[in-house]
């Protein structure tokens, strides 16, 4: 098992490769707090005898923090490492996490150094199926045999609905090998949510979770039962946006990257033509342009396409 990263315009892509598959991935856009980096922040908030409170760091990020100290005061200086990176969610943001801490001040640690020296930094992924994992990210659906899994982010929870035209037990069954691979394909955490068919026998909902058992035995988490509608609740640790919440919260501008990234692929001789849909257009921003010019060596031209889906967009070589 081996993983790759791509460090791309405006984003850094990972994945890890066994036997020439893609079986898990990771996708960071930078600017925003990360896991494990260390700073002086601010505490700007803080509830009379609550352990908890909000701090402010110099880039103007706000962080939740628990585990204050008695004499923690508002508008006090205090080093804080964060926890877990902010989450968007459709009409809302949710906090970074972090706590106290005395350790030397660190910089947000990239994916190359979260992921550990078994990690290569790469050009370009050495297997195909960064595509197709995009694809199914911005779809929200697996397909399977008999069956589909879809995906639905909330600020819950994230739901997954198991469908297809097996019987039952048949579908359920089925179903639990395709999700054990979405959720480490798509980085998942924290709450999650899986309406599998509903079960009238017990031993059938048994055969169930042994599978779920058994198929997420390298996977961290926490599972309850089947119940009686079908329904198993899995609890995962949560450190940073899954590639689902990325993609789903801000389509265009995921649009746009992997628009980059095509751009960056192109052969054909000439200037690079990015044709996209105007919305996919306006996200592209200077900096990113102007480093895709370096990267090739080649002048870059811009036109829309109204007709062209958010996700469509292509690039080409064209004449000078």
């Amino acid at each position: 098992m081996t993983w790759y990263v791509e460090e791309g315009i405006g984003e850094t892509r990972a994945i890890e490769v066994v036997s020439g598959q893609i079986v898990a991935a990771r996708l960071d856009w930078p600017g925003s707090l990360v896991a494990g980096q260390i700073e002086d922040a601010v505490l700007i908030s803080r509830t009379s005898g609550s352990k908890r409170g909000t701090a402010r760091f110099a880039n103007g990020a706000e962080a939740l923090v628990d585990r204050l100290q008695p004499d923690a005061s508002e508008g006090a200086p205090i080093r804080l490492e964060v926890i877990r990176s902010p989450i968007a969610e459709r009409g809302r943001l949710k906090l970074a996490h972090a706590r106290p801490t005395n350790t030397a001040v660190r910089p947000a640690p990239s994916v190359l150094d979260r992921l550990g020296t078994d990690a290569k930094l790469v050009r370009r992924f050495p297997v195909d199926g960064w595509d197709e994992l995009f694809a199914e990210a911005w779809e929200q659906e697996i397909s399977f045999s008999g069956g589909s899994l879809a995906f639905a982010t909330t600020p819950a929870m994230l739901l997954v609905d198991v469908d297809g035209d097996l019987p039952a037990h048949a579908l359920a069954l089925a179903a639990v090998a395709p999700l054990a691979e979405a959720l480490r394909r798509f980085d998942c955490g924290g709450s999650i949510g899986i309406d599998f068919p509903t079960l009238q026998h017990r031993d059938h909902r048994k055969a169930v979770d042994d599978a779920l058992a058994k198929a997420l035995k390298h996977w961290p988490h926490e599972r309850t039962a089947m119940n009686g509608f079908g329904f198993v609740h899995l609890v995962a640790r949560l450190k940073r946006p899954s590639l689902l919440n990325l993609i789903t919260i801000s389509r265009v501008g995921a649009a746009a990257r992997l628009l980059l990234r095509r751009a960056e692929a192109v052969t054909e001789p000439g200037a690079l033509l990015l044709t996209a849909h105007p919305g996919v257009r306006a996200k592209l921003k200077d900096e990113w342009l102007a480093e895709l010019a370096r990267r090739t060596g080649r002048e870059i031209r811009l036109e829309s396409d109204p007709k062209l889906a958010i996700s469509g967009g292509f690039a080409q070589g064209i004449a000078l």
